[in-house]
C-alpha cells in the first residue's frame, strides 16, 4: 500500500545528511541499512551499500531508480533453483548432459 501524499515519501534522515553537500563522483558507497527510503532526485549517481541481511549490495542510482526504495534492489534470498525430478537428474550431471559414447570401431 502507498504512502500517503500527505505525509510524502519516507527517506531516513540519515541517509540525507550523509548525501547533503557532496558530489556522487566524490565520496565512496554509502552504507543504509534503511531499505524502505524513497529514492529522490538527490540520490542521482550516488552509490550506496544496501545492507540485505548478510551483506551490503552496491546499488548505483540512475534516473529510472527515483520513486522506487533502496530495498527493492538488493535482494534478500538467493533464487537457487526449482526442485522437481528433473532437476535432481540434472544435478548429477553437474548440469550438463552426459558425454556421447565413442563411435563403434568396425574391423
Amino acid at each position: 500500500m502507498a504512502r500517503s501524499l500527505k505525509k510524502g515519501p519516507y527517506i531516513d534522515p540519515n541517509v540525507t545528511k550523509k548525501i547533503a553537500g557532496k558530489k556522487p563522483s566524490e565520496t565512496a558507497a554509502i552504507k543504509t541499512w534503511s531499505r524502505a527510503s524513497t529514492i529522490t532526485p538527490e540520490m542521482i549517481g550516488f552509490t550506496f551499500g544496501v545492507h540485505n541481511g548478510k551483506d551490503f549490495l552496491q546499488v548505483k542510482i540512475n534516473e529510472e531508480m527515483v520513486g522506487h526504495k533502496l530495498g527493492e534492489f538488493s535482494p534478500t534470498t538467493k533464487f537457487l533453483r526449482h526442485g522437481g525430478k528433473a532437476q535432481k537428474e540434472e544435478g548429477k550431471t553437474g548440469g550438463k548432459p552426459a558425454p556421447a559414447a565413442a563411435p563403434a570401431k568396425v574391423k
